[in-house]
């Protein structure tokens, strides 16, 4: 980096990191090394709830407090129990006579308070030198000695256990969970995705981990209603099981931008203006000790870059896979369109409307299409008498012709086609047939029939009587 800023200037920045450093620092929920900066204040008579549960009281404080306490604890209990040793020998008077052969004190050798504090540390760690002893001759000693060995007991099991479990907790673990610097938004699989980049460098598994991602930001309600720091959840392939995480080498997770996404309409201009942040949450099982880890960092508008992409870290070496994590922050640019995924479904949904065909329809077409069709296309299904009628039709002029087929086609009833059955003489077997025809006939004819309103208004259209006229003139005389 150094020789890169010698080369270019001082004014060279690394990717990304110019405009977090153009805009101020705002105030994070959650740190970048996990840790929420959320302090509770005017507890008021809430605060006695700490003391139901010492224990998590305890464990919760930081190694300087836990020290302190242990310290203090045993040396106060060392000190007091010393004192109670002291007491009974000065009320006994152990401590102004001489010990000799035929005197029987409450503790041998016990002269002041140092030998009395140096007796009950010898019982209480069980060195036991042999030169100070409690002889029979103390009820007092005995009862003593018994409440200092339960005492003892209860301390050390609730003290050492304590920094046990202080200890053994997996936080530190946390600390060889890696995630990137900053999140990228590019396109995968033809689709705009929001990706970061989780690794684990420890050689050890994380068991059953699973990935979470909250959004934090502060939004208003229909109803009028601030709701400050609202949280809403990213899916990261929680329905496609994406989220449960083989953590062996480095990860990209990817949240699909989609309708249901909190950032559909975000677009590359939008978020310079937005204020959010994402909360990741890895989770898992420590090989080792079996106890459930949780590692969090967070992320913000500044740290989010469009148009981005992560650099590989995993190369094939001579049997293994090799993993450079000097490479495992670094991004390089690709081609992105700067809208958000809304404005592109819209732009595509207006263009297919432009490309797509507007069929221009004539005042009779839309007027009349589906009979003028059906007129058409039962054509070929009329008997050949009534075929060899409409193809005199043929030598109408265009517009003629097409006037009488739609009125002709509309003025046959069910009734005429009745008189057109009764009249024509046909044989056996042509009779069948053409009566075959004419059901077929009929059904259609049952379509094209309108109403009288409508019939009359096609009636009055200028030159429609004189083509009846003539084409009544072309029909045989039987019809």
């Amino acid at each position: 980096m150094a020789a890169v800023r010698r080369k270019f200037g001082d004014e060279y920045q690394a990717v990304g990191l110019a405009r977090c450093s153009a805009r101020r620092e705002r105030q994070r929920f959650v740190d970048k090394n996990g840790r929420c900066n959320v302090q509770h204040g005017n507890l008021g008579g809430e605060s006695s709830r700490y003391l139901s549960d010492f224990f998590t009281t305890l464990v919760d404080l930081k190694w300087r407090w836990n020290l302190l306490i242990f310290l203090l604890t045993y040396t106060v209990a060392w000190l007091v129990m010393a004192s109670m040793w002291w007491g009974i020998a000065y009320l006994r008077g152990d401590l102004q006579q001489a010990h000799g052969d035929s005197y029987s004190p409450c503790v041998a050798n016990v002269y002041n308070f140092p030998s009395a504090f140096l007796f009950f540390v010898e019982t209480e760690a069980t060195i036991g030198y042999g030169h100070r002893y409690i002889t029979e001759r103390c009820p007092e000693g005995i009862v003593l000695f018994l409440f200092q060995s339960l005492l003892g007991s209860v301390v050390d099991a609730f003290l050492i256990g304590c920094m046990f479990i202080k200890m053994s907790q997996p936080k530190k673990r946390a600390e060889t969970l890696m995630f990137s610097r900053a999140a990228v938004i590019s396109q995968r699989d033809a689709k705009l995705c929001l990706m970061f980049r989780v690794g684990n460098l420890r050689n050890s598994h994380m068991v059953s981990a699973q990935i979470r991602c909250k959004l934090i930001k502060s939004r208003q309600t229909p109803e009028g209603e601030f709701l400050p720091l609202d949280q809403c959840e990213l899916d990261v392939g929680f329905g496609t099981g994406a989220d449960q995480l083989f953590l062996v080498s480095p990860l990209t997770i990817c949240h699909e931008i989609n309708s249901e996404s909190p950032f559909f309409c975000l677009s590359q201009r939008s978020l310079r203006s937005e204020q959010f942040e994402i909360v990741v949450i890895l989770e898992g099982i420590v090989e080792t000790t079996g106890m459930t880890c949780q590692a969090r960092t967070s992320y913000t508008e500044d740290e989010v870059l469009w148009g981005h992409r992560f650099l590989p870290v995993m190369s094939l070496e001579d049997g293994f896979f090799r993993v450079d994590y000097s490479q495992f922050h670094a991004t390089f640019e690709v081609p992105t369109p700067p809208y958000s995924v809304k404005e592109q479904e819209e732009s595509l949904s207006q263009s297919s409307l432009l490309n797509s065909p507007f069929e221009k329809k004539s005042r009779r077409e839309q007027v009349c299409p589906l009979d003028c069709a059906d007129a058409t296309g039962e054509k070929s299904k009329l008997p050949a008498k009534l075929q060899k009628i409409s193809s005199r039709k043929e030598g109408l002029p265009p517009r003629a012709l097409r006037m009488s087929s739609c009125n002709t086609q509309k003025n046959f009833s069910t009734g005429d086609l009745l008189e057109i059955e009764e009249i024509s003489p046909m044989s056996d077997g042509e009779d069948s047939d053409h009566r075959m025809q004419l059901k077929g006939l009929k059904i259609n004819a049952k379509a094209l029939t309108q109403s009288t309103s409508k019939l009359e208004l096609q009636k009055d259209f200028p030159g429609m009587g004189t083509l009846e006229v003539k084409l009544e003139d072309n029909f045989p005389a039987k019809l």
